[in-house]
């Protein structure tokens, strides 16, 4: 088959995919609460019975991705287990709690000339998710943008293909059981990279795309896309120690902020430490070093403790998503908040610190999606926000920031009641 064949093939396979997500998404729109948490609940039945399917269908992603080189932390993003598989269940139960935001009247006034008005949350539309590795993505996705109203088109990436797949099986049996259409939440059924070239350019279907993956995935996205994105770059994470900071508090939080899982995109990347508080740095470093991360600082800090190597101007600017991290002394807190302002991605920066003031000061000027006091930045994650998942972490400033759940899938409307009113 030629290139040009295989373009139209393409085109027609995403065109087909996008009508269908549109005529779904239009009933999903006026579907009852009731009917979509019984498509969350039976979904996490359907994965629970057919997890022997899922691991059998992951071993191959594991095969595929192993074969490509991945690093052991995106082979870790990209396996699946029971553990994992029950925990990807709960979340859909758990999204299934959440209330249900559509239809809500978020606010309603009366204007001197006797009209209502009422602001309503509505469904965005229909969503789509463009994603590397991680197949939870695929469960996570969907269910928040049924919980909301929304088809979602999922694209998920290469080594996921197969992972994805059975459990997008799993998402269609909850679906069926619900008599909501299947096509509600679909994936894309080929690693051909011009699907997402497709994607991109569907306006006409698509209302919004999420691009959830590495730097170049999202630039890419960027510069093709013809459709309204929610997005993030990377996730440069800092976490501040103060010299008032306890040292013990220090160590369990860098080192969790840090290596509880490298590879997603609130792990903590440059460790910033006050002057003042060089004393308690070997300490942190001894838990980094046994939990098997590489250490690099600058020269304040590789004079504390020979086992730093050197860091370079490029560190304060990379995004590891691996077992290393780089530290950089700072002269106070307004010295960490310009280092911060010039290299960070504004996801997700933390301070640790016993003084009120300073912790205010951090939150009111270091800009970014999310701020921390003296807590791990592995908690930027819409699951520990208590919002039941996640489709993103969005660092743009438009519509939504943070963590992307139900509540940020949703758009406004505005009903107006009148008894007969003419404006003059």
């Amino acid at each position: 088959m030629s290139d040009r064949d295989n373009n139209k093939n393409i085109s027609a396979l995403m065109e087909r995919i996008g009508s269908d997500a549109r005529s779904a998404q239009e009933l999903l729109a006026i579907a009852p609460t009731k009917m979509k948490n019984k498509a969350l609940n039976a979904s996490a039945h359907a994965l629970r019975q057919t997890q022997d399917h899922i691991i059998g269908q992951n071993s191959k992603d594991i095969s595929y991705g192993s074969k490509k080189g991945l690093t052991s932390a995106m082979l870790d993003r990209l396996s699946l287990d029971e553990n994992r598989i029950e925990s990807i269940a709960k979340g859909l139960e758990e999204i299934a709690e959440l209330t249900d935001p559509i239809g809500s009247i978020t606010d309603e006034w009366e204007r001197p000339n006797g009209l209502q008005i009422q602001r309503w949350r509505v469904p965005l539309g229909v969503i789509g998710i463009i994603y590397e590795s991680r197949p939870n993505v695929t469960a996570d996705a969907g269910a928040l943008c049924l919980k909301a109203g929304n088809a979602a088109i999922l694209r998920g990436g290469s080594e996921s293909f197969h992972s994805s797949g059975a459990i997008l099986n799993a998402l269609q049996i909850g679906l069926a059981e619900a008599d909501l259409p299947q096509t509600a939440i679909q994936l894309v059924p080929t690693r051909d990279r011009a699907a997402v070239g497709k994607m991109l350019t569907m306006n006409e279907y698509i209302d919004v795309i999420v691009p959830r993956g590495g730097k170049s995935l999202v630039e890419r996205v960027t510069a093709e896309s013809r459709v309204p994105l929610f997005k993030h770059l990377e996730g440069i994470c800092h976490t501040y120690v103060c010299a008032d900071a306890s040292p013990t508090m220090a160590r369990d939080i860098v080192v969790n902020a840090k290596m509880r899982r490298t590879g997603i995109c609130g792990a903590t990347e440059t460790l910033l430490i006050d002057q003042d508080a060089l004393p308690m740095l070997t300490n942190i470093v001894d838990g980094l070093i046994e939990t098997g991360c590489e250490v690099r600082g600058d020269s304040d800090a590789r004079a504390v403790d020979s086992r730093i190597s050197q860091a370079t101007e490029c560190d304060w600017d990379t995004e590891y998503l691996e077992s290393i991290i780089s530290i950089r002394t700072v002269s106070g807190l307004d010295t960490a908040i310009q280092h911060i302002a010039k290299h960070g991605s504004q996801h997700t920066d933390a301070i640790i610190t016993t003084d009120p003031t300073l912790a205010e000061k951090f939150v009111n000027h270091v800009d970014s999606a999310i701020v921390m006091i003296n807590a791990s930045t592995q908690f930027a994650d819409g699951g520990e926000f208590g919002m039941g998942a996640e489709i993103g972490i969005s660092t743009d400033k438009l519509h939504a920031r943070g963590p992307v759940g139900v509540e940020q899938l949703t758009s406004m409307k505005y009903v107006v009641r009148g008894t007969g009113q003419c404006r003059p």
